[in-house]
């Protein structure tokens, strides 16, 4: 079997499983974004989540946060209210820590310039210590500041989603037009050949703008660009 028919197989049968996450679905968020990767053959996701904002107990001997051994206090993909939180550290017997986490995303690519189209990496996060051995250590003055917080970088995590959903439509069309318009045999020398010689991109082109026909002639006679092979289409603080 060869590998794209063995990728193909594997693809399938993760995607016939069933979901093991605890909410059981593919958060609201990231569903399209999820159906976009799994609908070209290149890719499939085998986890998600939209982003977080969670509410973990480590318990009394708990010295760092290792969410298998937690206590799930709290747990919300959409903002949060101070009432919520207050009522859910009444449950807390060790150190309780709030979080908020980004999206996640884990995608399986069939090749590695599959995934250099995927190159993302953030920073996007939060965690904050409220109690220690049960007893609150902060004032609900400060927990209602750090929801805000939390809240304010859910919905930054939210706009991020739709342009990295975007970015990436525009660079798997971009890709398409591409793997067309040139033979393999071209595509795999200029694949192969040194980077040498390269030029400064187009900031358009960059973030993944989706190449007309005229655009597209212009990198037909362009010897420096290579046509969206092995491409990082997003920057690396996104």
């Amino acid at each position: 079997m060869d590998r794209s028919a063995e990728f193909r197989k594997w693809k399938a049968q993760c995607l016939s499983k069933a979901d093991l996450s605890r909410k059981g679905s593919v958060d609201e968020d990231v569903v399209e974004l999820v159906q976009l990767l799994n609908g070209r053959e290149q890719f499939f996701t085998t986890s998600s989540c939209a982003g977080r904002i969670i509410l973990l107990d480590q318990g009394i001997n708990g010295s760092e946060v290792q969410k298998q051994n937690c206590c799930w206090l709290l747990v919300t993909h959409k903002p949060c209210v101070k009432d919520d939180v207050i009522v859910a550290l009444k449950k807390a017997n060790g150190d309780a820590i709030l979080k908020f986490e980004p999206l996640v995303l884990h995608v399986q690519c069939r090749q590695l310039q599959d995934a250099q189209i995927l190159a993302v990496r953030s920073t996007h996060g939060l965690e904050v210590p409220l109690t220690h051995k049960g007893k609150l250590m902060v004032t609900e003055e400060y927990i209602n500041f750090l929801i805000k917080i939390a809240n304010q970088k859910m919905e930054e995590n939210k706009k991020r989603i739709e342009r990295f959903y975007n970015c990436l439509q525009h660079a798997l069309e971009k890709e398409t037009i591409s793997t067309t318009s040139f033979p393999k045999e071209k595509i795999r020398e200029k694949n192969n050949s040194s980077y040498t010689h390269k030029k400064k991109r187009n900031p358009e082109k960059a973030c993944g703008k989706y190449i007309t026909e005229e655009n597209n002639k212009e990198l037909e006679n362009d010897d420096h660009d290579d046509p969206g092979i092995s491409v990082t289409i997003f920057p690396e603080d996104y």
